[in-house]
């Protein structure tokens, strides 16, 4: 909250200015939930990315095309 002191040439807090300030402060709260949710699913979903990429690199080493494949990008790059 804020705990500045009040300024004594704005008049005091009406009502209305309360209710704004209290709403404000609970979709603040709500925002905040919501990016630290967003946040942790984000990095949920990278891990699982990178255990897919894990997974489908030993799939293909098992396979044995792991090495025909990266013959294959080095000589489309060359």
């Amino acid at each position: 909250m804020d705990t500045r002191a009040p300024d004594p040439a704005v008049p005091a807090a009406g009502p209305l200015q309360t209710v704004a300030e209290h709403l404000f402060q609970e979709l603040q709260e709500h925002f905040q939930a919501l990016t630290a949710s967003l946040n942790l699913r984000m990095e949920e979903m990278g891990n699982r990315i990178s255990d897919l990429q894990k997974n489908v690199n030993d799939l293909m080493v098992q396979a044995g095309i792991q090495n025909a494949v990266k013959e294959q990008m080095v000589r489309s790059l060359s």
